[in-house]
C-alpha cells in the first residue's frame, strides 16, 4: 500500500520534560509492539510512512499535537524504545537529530554485522534520502534530523525534516522502500509540509529530460510535483480548536467513555475494570493501532487521550497516562505468555467505538470536552511543562531563602567572635 502526502509545522522551541519523555517511550514501544504482533514489521514501517498516522501517534502520547518537536520527540522515544528489544521485534532504528543524524551511517553497518547481513547498500540509501531532500528537492528546508528504520526482513523507512528559518516552519519527508523504484522518479512515499511557491524537484519524473541532458533546472509548483502525495498542513495556531477535530469521532469515543452502558461492555471486551476516563484514551490508542488511514485525518483528535506537554489542549494526565500503559502492556504480556487473544480485545474495542459512531451518530461537544478535562485535570494528574517551571521557580525561592538564613547565621557567628561581651552586637 503507498501512502504519501505534505504538511507543515510549525518550529516550536523547548525540550520534552524527563516526565513525559519516559512515558512516550514506553507507550511508543507498546503500540509499535502492537502493530508489529498484529499486522507485521512492513505494515508498522507502512505506518511510519504515512503523516497522517505519525501526526497521530505523536499526538495520542502526549507531545504538543502540531509542532515540529513532534518528528524528534516520537524517533527519539522509538529509538529509546524498540532498539534494546530490537533482536526480539526485529526492527532497528538509527540515526536522528544533528549529530545524531550523521551517525546512521555507522549505526546501519553495525546493525549489519549483528544481523550477519550486507549494510553498504542501507548506508548508500541513507546518503541518497538525504541528498535528495537536502539538495535535488530545492524546496528552502534545510535538513536537521535524519531516522531510518530498517527491519531484519531488509525494508527500511525514512523519517527526515528540514527547517526554513524564514517561514519558520519545518517540513517533514517520508520514504518507504515498498514504494521505492527509482531514486531519480517520485521516490517519497510522503512528504510533511505546506506549499512554499515553486520548488525545484530534481527527482520528479517529469524531470526525466533533466536528469538525462543534465542542461536544465525543471520548476514545479509542489502540488503539481508531488500530485500523489497526501497532504497534512497543521496550522500555526498552539491551541486546539473544534474545527481541528472530527466532533462525530470524538462523540463516540466520549460516548464508549461516559455512558454507562456502553462503558460496561468496553470494559468487558478489555477485560479490565476501567474507569470511563481511562477508556477514553484505551479507545483512541486501539483506534492508532488498529484504525485505516482515512481514521488519521483529524490527528488532534488524539491530543483527547493524554493532553499536550503545553496544555493543548489540557495537562498531560499522568494517572490515566499509566493506566493506559498498563493496560496495553498486561494484554501484550498475557498473550506472549500463553498465546491467547487478549490483546484481541482492543481491535474488538476500535470497532465498537466505530459501530456507536455510525449507528447513533454522537457529536462531542468540544467546549465542554475540553473545560471537563480541566476540571478532572487535579484527580488525575495533570501536568504540564507550565507546571516544572512553576516547581523550578518555587525551588529557586526556597533556596534563596535557605541561602539568607545561612548567610545571616554566618554574620551573627562573625560578630559574637567579633564582640563576645556585647552580644556580638557592635555598640
Amino acid at each position: 500500500m503507498k501512502r504519501s502526502g505534505i504538511a507543515d509545522l510549525p518550529l516550536h522551541g523547548g525540550r520534552v520534560p524527563p516526565w513525559l519523555a519516559e512515558r512516550m517511550t514506553t507507550l511508543g514501544t507498546a503500540i509499535a509492539e502492537s502493530v508489529i504482533g498484529t499486522y507485521g514489521r512492513s505494515e508498522f514501517l507502512t505506518r511510519l510512512s504515512d503523516p497522517f498516522w505519525f501526526q497521530a501517534f505523536g499526538s495520542v502520547m502526549g507531545m504538543d499535537w502540531h509542532s515540529s518537536g513532534i518528528t524528534t520527540s516520537v524517533m527519539g522515544a522509538l529509538k529509546s524504545g524498540l532498539n534494546p528489544r530490537a533482536k526480539e521485534l526485529g526492527i532497528y532504528v538509527c540515526g536522528g537529530r544533528g549529530s545524531h543524524s550523521r551517525a546512521t551511517p555507522a549505526e546501519l553497518l553495525k546493525f549489519g554485522d549483528a544481523e550477519n547481513r550486507e549494510a553498504d547498500s542501507l548506508v548508500r540509501t541513507s546518503k541518497l534520502t538525504a541528498k535528495i531532500d537536502n539538495n535535488a528537492v530545492a524546496d528552502g528546508f534545510q535538513l536537521y534530523l535524519h531516522n531510518f528504520v530498517v527491519t531484519t526482513d531488509g525494508e527500511w523507512a525514512v523519517v527526515q525534516q528540514g527547517m526554513n528559518a524564514s517561514s519558520k516552519t519545518a517540513r517533514r519527508y517520508h520514504w518507504h522502500s515498498a514504494t521505492v523504484r527509482d531514486f531519480t522518479a517520485n521516490p517519497h512515499s510522503a512528504i510533511v509540509g505546506e506549499s512554499q511557491g515553486e520548488i525545484m524537484n530534481l527527482v520528479d519524473a517529469q524531470a526525466r529530460p533533466a536528469q538525462d541532458a543534465m542542461l536544465q533546472i525543471v520548476r514545479e509548483n509542489p502540488d503539481a510535483t508531488l500530485a500523489e502525495c497526501r497532504k497534512l498542513v497543521m496550522p500555526s495556531h498552539h491551541e486546539v480548536r473544534a474545527e481541528n477535530v472530527d466532533l462525530k469521532r470524538l462523540g463516540a469515543v466520549l460516548a464508549v467513555a461516559y455512558q454507562r452502558e456502553f462503558r460496561d461492555f468496553s470494559s468487558l471486551l478489555l477485560l479490565e475494570n476501567l474507569g470511563p476516563r481511562t477508556l477514553q484514551s484505551l479507545a483512541l490508542i486501539a483506534e492508532v493501532v488498529h484504525g485505516a488511514p482515512t481514521r488519521f485525518s483529524d490527528p488532534a483528535r488524539f491530543s483527547f487521550a493524554h493532553g499536550g506537554k503545553d496544555r493543548h489542549p489540557f495537562p498531560v494526565p499522568l494517572k490515566t497516562y499509566d493506566e493506559s500503559i498498563g493496560v496495553l502492556r498486561r494484554g501484550l504480556d498475557h498473550a506472549q505468555v500463553d498465546h491467547s487473544h487478549k490483546t484481541e480485545g482492543f481491535r474488538r474495542l476500535d470497532r465498537f467505538v466505530k459501530m456507536v459512531e455510525n449507528k447513533f451518530q454522537p457529536r462531542a461537544n468540544f467546549d465542554e470536552a475540553v473545560a471537563h478535562e480541566f476540571a478532572i485535570s487535579a484527580s488525575v494528574g495533570g501536568r504540564s511543562v507550565f507546571d516544572d517551571a512553576r516547581e523550578r521557580r518555587e525551588a529557586r525561592t526556597a533556596a534563596e531563602r535557605v541561602g539568607a538564613k545561612v548567610v545571616a547565621g554566618k554574620v551573627k557567628r562573625m560578630q559574637m567572635e567579633l564582640f563576645p561581651t556585647n552580644g556580638g552586637l557592635a555598640r
